[in-house]
């Protein structure tokens, strides 16, 4: 089945199809990931993007039942040099082209992706779509430029009522941006008593439910597309402890006055380094964001920079200089990545810990 990639800018790529035959679109991206495609393929934050893998083989180690991230996967496509059809690992079940063809979603291999990755990483990422290859290439060219994506990806991925994962710690409640699983289970080891809300869930409500602390979670697309997150932020800030993961720590900045960009080709991948300024240590992390928070707009707001990125020294974390409130840009819960950055769960627990001692004295 022969495709096409074509992208807004004009390039073309042309190669086999894999998975569903749809047509799709969206925003080109790429990720560094030698593993790891299946919590990627996963992933909420994905939603809207088609992702080009900078690893030249994908599924050589197909598809198995623990390693999803969620349970419908919200990427709109993927790009691969080379996708392998018999995978061999004593965990596979399916293939990645058997995944692809049960979820509906189209993939498209045997480009150069090399190339492709030079073109995002020089002009940034670009509106693009997967075709058929008897397409007219010009046509779809001009349908990409006229093109606006939806902005409302949170409100796609996030959950649409409350549920709980009952634990007999901290209560916690999870604002589901477009949550990995990996979160879930982080708090669940550690016994948190979890209850996940949907992303519009106003701090009146979440406040009812009397928790110990509120973990932000990922989620994908523009910070400033969210606006009732925010007013939820500044309605619970000094009242419970707050944990921010990528998205959630993008609107605890702008919730607390600082602003946000969007990066060329963002941060995508499990093998970021980034330095933890107070302890001058350095964290190889799993990261995927297309959006910083700006460093200069920190000034004058009560927010300390804690982390950066040492590939291009942008923001990588934050706390509030009187309030309990913490966040990073990396993830933590790492699905897939390293585990480095692991020890901020346990964080979130003292300062749990801390504030119900203070509040109780």
């Amino acid at each position: 089945m022969k495709k096409k990639l074509i992208l807004e800018s004009g390039e073309v790529f042309h190669g086999e199809g894999f998975g569903s035959e749809w047509e799709t679109a969206g925003e080109v991206v790429f990720n560094t990931g030698m593993t790891g495609y299946q919590e990627l393929i996963s992933d909420p934050s994905y939603c809207g993007q088609i992702v080009c893998m900078t690893y030249p083989l994908i599924g050589n180690y197909g598809i198995n039942r623990d390693d999803y991230e969620s349970i419908e996967p919200a990427i709109k496509g993927l790009i691969v040099k080379e996708v392998c059809d018999l995978p061999s690992n004593f965990r596979t079940q399916i293939t990645l082209d058997e995944l692809f063809k049960k979820k509906n979603l189209s993939g498209i291999s045997g480009i150069d992706t090399r190339r492709l990755t030079r073109i995002l990483r020089n002009s940034g990422v670009v509106k693009g779509k997967i075709v058929n290859g008897d397409i007219d290439e010009n046509s779809i060219v001009e349908e990409l430029k006229s093109t606006t994506f939806p902005t409302n990806q949170v409100e796609q991925v996030s959950t649409k009522t409350s549920y709980a994962n009952p634990g007999r710690g901290f209560k916690v409640v999870l604002v589901d941006f477009g949550s990995k699983l990996g979160i879930i289970r982080e708090l669940s080891q550690r016994n948190c008593d979890i209850i996940v809300v949907s992303q519009d869930t106003t701090a009146e409500e979440i406040l009812l439910m009397d928790p110990d602390g509120i973990m932000l979670s990922n989620g994908p697309g523009d910070p400033e597309d969210n606006p009732k997150a925010l007013e939820m932020i500044r309605g619970l800030l000094g009242k419970v402890p707050i944990f921010g993961i990528c998205l959630g720590h993008q609107l605890i900045g702008l919730a607390c006055g600082a602003k946000t960009f969007k990066l060329k080709f963002g941060h995508r991948g499990g093998n970021h380094p980034v330095l933890d300024i107070e302890k001058n240590k350095v964290a190889i992390t799993s990261q995927n964001h297309g959006y910083a928070v700006d460093q200069e707009s920190l000034k004058g707001t009560d927010l300390i920079e804690t982390h950066i990125a040492l590939n291009d020294r942008t923001n990588e974390g934050l706390k509030h200089k009187i309030h309990p409130c913490f966040s990073v840009q990396y993830h933590p819960e790492a699905s897939p990545g390293p585990e480095d950055a692991n020890y901020l769960f346990d964080d979130f627990i003292y300062l749990m810990e801390d504030f119900k001692n203070k509040k109780n004295q």
